[in-house]
């Protein structure tokens, strides 16, 4: 996955690397199949179907959205059966209808029984990342906004959720703490100024970017007069990002952070500000609703 920088915004469709995704995919669905096993690995209630069994199952949808999620739904089930084979009728990214049929997959049924719930864990909760980005970047469709989401993602899934962010058309910022020194309102409390946060952040990390959160016109001149090349502009009016993208001339990417939500993106775009972060690409996630229905594979499904 790529992190955000200027400049470097990649694709939101396309994944850097398939590799890197399936690899990621693999390490999530096998701590969600840990996580929902017994002490020893035992799943009881699946145990009760003879080994051996094969059978084929069926993932529906129930409410229209934008689809994500397939390698670690494939993930899930290769890790329980390596046999085990989905065949697909839609991409990572591409809208589906209510009812809609989504996959079939066939694998031994104690896998199916076993795997269910993790594979839809990850489908919906994806699905349901990718299908916000999507409205949200319809919102700003035909403007130069681009929307970016944060490290407000959940625990243990943030690879997946910024990859869901891409597949719904807005754009990764930031990955880790490692990928460029952001100082915000707490980092600055333990220096005198902010030239001298950003001398110590220029001379410990050289070769990083360095992002700094100005919450005021002032704090954004003196921002502007240490030629720091990426602003976060932490709640800041209409009225302010105005001025400070007219402060501003072009010399340094302006990104507005805060009080941003659907509602009021037309707005920002009026101001001249190309650049938006949002939480709630990837904080307040509502699942999307699918089923899953197994049949003995001689029994088959339609």
């Amino acid at each position: 996955m790529a992190i955000f920088a200027i400049g470097n915004i990649a694709d939101s469709r396309t994944p850097d690397n398939v590799t890197d995704i399936k690899r990621i995919a693999q390490q999530d669905a096998k701590r969600s199949l840990a996580e929902d096993a017994g002490a020893n690995g035992d799943d009881p209630s699946a145990e009760t179907v003879e080994p051996g069994r094969r059978a084929r199952a069926e993932v529906t949808v129930r409410e229209p959205g934008i689809l994500c999620g397939r390698p670690w739904f494939d993930a899930v089930f290769q890790q329980l059966d390596s046999g085990a084979r989905a065949t697909w009728e839609l991409d990572d990214g591409d809208a589906f209808r209510t009812g809609q049929r989504i996959c079939t997959v066939e694998a031994s049924a104690r896998a199916l029984l076993r795997g269910e719930r993790s594979a839809i864990n990850f489908l919906q909760t994806l699905s349901g990342t990718a299908t916000t980005a999507r409205r949200v970047a319809d919102r700003a469709a035909g403007t130069p906004l681009r929307i970016l989401d944060t490290r407000k993602t959940l625990p243990g899934l943030r690879q997946a959720q910024k990859y869901a962010v891409r597949c719904g058309g807005c754009y990764n910022h930031r990955m880790g703490l490692a990928d460029a020194v952001m100082l915000k309102e707490n980092h600055l409390a333990f220096f005198d100024s902010l030239g001298d946060a950003a001398r110590k952040a220029r001379s410990q990390a050289p070769a990083l970017p360095l992002i700094i959160e100005v919450e005021t016109l002032e704090q954004l001149q003196e921002a502007l007069d240490l030629q720091v090349s990426h602003l976060l502009l932490d709640n800041f009016s209409l009225e302010d990002l105005r001025a400070a993208v007219q402060r501003n001339g072009g010399r340094a990417l302006l990104e507005a952070s805060g009080n941003v939500n659907e509602d009021n993106l037309a707005e920002i775009v009026a101001t001249g500000i190309t650049c938006v972060s949002m939480g709630a690409l990837t904080k307040h996630v509502r699942a999307i609703d699918f089923s899953m229905r197994i049949a003995p594979a001689q029994d088959g499904l339609e």
